[in-house]
């Protein structure tokens, strides 16, 4: 049987203390995507990652404390960065394509910016940079993601975008596609690990390492993919870093939400190879 993203067995990392829950799908060139805030395993939309894994070995993990892994959840933003530091060097990758969404996002710039050598591309999607932004979320995200638990029309305002007839459409397929797993199941990320992204979130705003910074001198190609009507992390905030980030691309999908890539899998999966491919024909990939 062909593994892809709804079949692939979790497995486990024990590695620093902990145990990380991880799946792989695919071969090539490793690329780790780091999850959204409340999101596990389960919550990736299966055809984009199966898109991706026509390219690369794609990995998605849990983290430390959260969903099926096991240990001390993270208090800095740093420390889930180190999850994937030890996940890679437990799968023994020299170099890595980084990804992360949302709350992910913010992991991959930090590993992006703090181990630099570790990263050939990076990938964020529906993400915001390091430290203080000037367009913040909108309220009706706040209420609905700290929900104890979200059902499928939270899910609408949470990652797609409601006044589009085609986003509530692709909704309703992406809900499905998830739903079609029936082995490892997942473990929900239970409530009081939420603070645990809260402390995160602190220091990534307080930015005590200076990402921000380090992203304006980068090398690293990186690609910021974005909603129009991104509820969470607004484009704009991208947009002011215009020539200030000597590496960013930033792809805005009209009539989109926070989950881009659930609403359109297959073309932003193409988008990301695309990106991939031509840094690498034209010299511009580490």
């Amino acid at each position: 049987m062909e593994v892809n993203a709804t079949n692939a067995r979790t497995q486990f990392a024990e590695v620093n203390g902990k145990k990380i829950a991880y799946r792989s799908i695919g071969q090539g060139y490793p690329m780790i995507l780091c999850q959204r805030f409340r999101g596990m395993l389960d919550d990736w939309d299966p055809l984009f990652l199966d898109e991706l894994a026509k390219h690369y070995q794609v990995i998605i993990f849990n983290y430390t404390g959260h969903a099926s892994s096991e240990g001390t959840p993270h208090t800095n933003i740093k420390s889930f960065a180190g999850d994937v530091i030890d996940l890679a060097a437990y799968l023994k990758f020299d170099k890595i394509i980084m990804g992360g969404w949302s709350f992910g996002g913010w992991v991959a710039q930090i590993v992006t910016t703090e181990f630099p050598e570790l990263v050939s591309q990076t990938i964020l999607i529906g993400t915001r940079p390091p430290g203080k932004v000037s367009h913040d979320m909108e309220e009706i995200f706040k209420a609905t993601a700290y929900k104890p638990v979200n059902d499928f029309d939270d899910e609408i305002i949470l990652f797609f975008e409601p006044i589009s007839e085609l986003s509530r459409k692709t909704a309703k397929e992406s809900h499905d596609r998830i739903a079609q797993r029936t082995i490892d199941k997942d473990t929900l990320v239970a409530l009081d690990q939420l603070q645990h992204y809260g402390k995160g979130g602190v220091d990534y705003v307080q930015d005590p390492y200076k990402a921000l910074e380090k992203l304006t001198n980068t090398t690293i190609p990186i690609l910021v993919i974005s909603g129009d009507h991104e509820i969470c992390f607004p484009p704009e905030n991208w947009f002011e870093l215009n020539r200030k980030l000597p590496t960013t691309q930033v792809v805005v999908i009209p009539r989109a939400g926070h989950g881009p890539q659930h609403q359109f899998p297959e073309m932003i999966a193409t988008y990301i190879h695309a990106f991939i491919i031509n840094n690498i024909k034209y010299g511009t990939a580490h």
